[in-house]
């Protein structure tokens, strides 16, 4: 199992539940780790992401919500985004976790970095909001379309997160490879500080937008998203069903332009071993106090009762179910 690297916040409850999570998974009791669909909502850790990524700060939020609302013991676990949620997933070291479809398809059809290591089951508890895949770079590094990566130092996001999976797919459809520039694997907060001191040339960037890593760029360099366009642009779309057509508006990073790019979903999955009635709780929990996590984040507004059922890949958890059904 893929140990996380970084710690957000609650460190010290997420300890303390994982220590009760292990005591209660070895005495058949509630909580993550137990028997598949016996466990309760006591004790839920919310993988998320990067600490300055989008995932974080409503992860954070959701966290709250449930300590508050169900008085949940809840921690929220910085991590390497969406390879690694899943593995804590199917480890029980994760009760709930934020996820790219991509990798969730991935996952289950053991496939790119699940080669091998197939996960069975990952009921989701809602699709959230789309992913914006973007690749940014700063006026003056001479990188106006992907292809001029070229020879360039380029960070493709932490090794086998959501970012990487989707920079491995957009470089193959635009005929490159890493081999073709230096990628340095960097979360997004470490990514922009290069950027910033001239280490770094470009960074894939997928997240909600803004993204306020790149946000805090703006505050010192003139941001420039690289616009999608051409025969690379028209391959991605048509090999991948979960890729969507978006764009960046303009002004999204100060007075940056418009630009072109894709969308995938993003989608909060459940521990299997969770019970339909504390899938259901909490997923009630959450939605019921939905406009505290709109707040959380300029894309959590896209989170909605109405899309929530909206998933792209695997199923809808059937708590999940029963509360989206009695919202009509």
């Amino acid at each position: 199992m893929r140990t996380s690297r970084r710690f957000g916040l609650f460190a010290t409850t997420a300890s303390a539940a994982a220590f009760v999570l292990l005591a209660t998974a070895c005495g058949g009791g509630g909580g993550g780790g137990g028997e598949e669909g016996e466990a309760s909502a006591d004790f839920i850790t919310i993988a998320t992401g990067g600490s300055s990524g989008v995932y974080y700060q409503v992860g954070a939020t959701m966290s709250e919500i449930l300590a508050d609302d169900l008085g949940a013991d809840t921690s929220v676990q910085s991590t390497g985004a969406s390879v690694e949620n899943l593995t804590l997933i199917e480890d029980g070291g994760a009760e709930l976790a934020f996820t790219q479809g991509d990798a969730v398809d991935q996952a289950l059809n053991g496939e790119g970095p699940f080669d091998g290591k197939e996960i069975e089951s990952l009921p989701v508890v809602a699709n959230l909001y789309d992913q914006y895949v973007q690749l940014v770079t700063v006026e003056g590094s001479g990188i106006e379309s992907i292809e001029d990566i070229k020879g360039k130092a380029v960070s493709v996001g932490d090794q086998n997160s959501g970012v990487e999976l989707n920079a491995k797919t957009v470089v193959d459809a635009y005929g490159l490879s890493y081999d073709d520039f230096d990628a340095d694997y960097l979360p997004y907060a470490e990514a922009i500080d290069q950027m910033r001191n001239g280490q770094l040339d470009a960074a894939f960037v997928t997240s909600g937008l803004p993204n306020s890593a790149v946000t805090d760029l703006a505050t010192s360099d003139k941001v420039k998203v690289v616009p999608f366009t051409g025969e690379g642009r028209e391959k991605l779309l048509a090999e991948h069903d979960y890729f969507g057509e978006g764009e960046v508006p303009a002004g999204t990073y100060g007075d940056s332009e418009a630009a072109e790019t894709l969308t995938i979903p993003n989608l909060l999955v459940v521990s299997p071993s969770l019970s339909d009635d504390a899938v259901y709780d909490v997923t009630k929990s959450l939605f019921d106090n939905l406009d505290q996590i709109q707040s959380s984040h300029n894309a959590a507004k896209d989170i909605t009762v109405d899309t929530a059922q909206d998933v792209p890949v695997g199923e809808v958890a059937p708590g999940a179910k029963k509360y989206f059904d009695e919202q009509g």
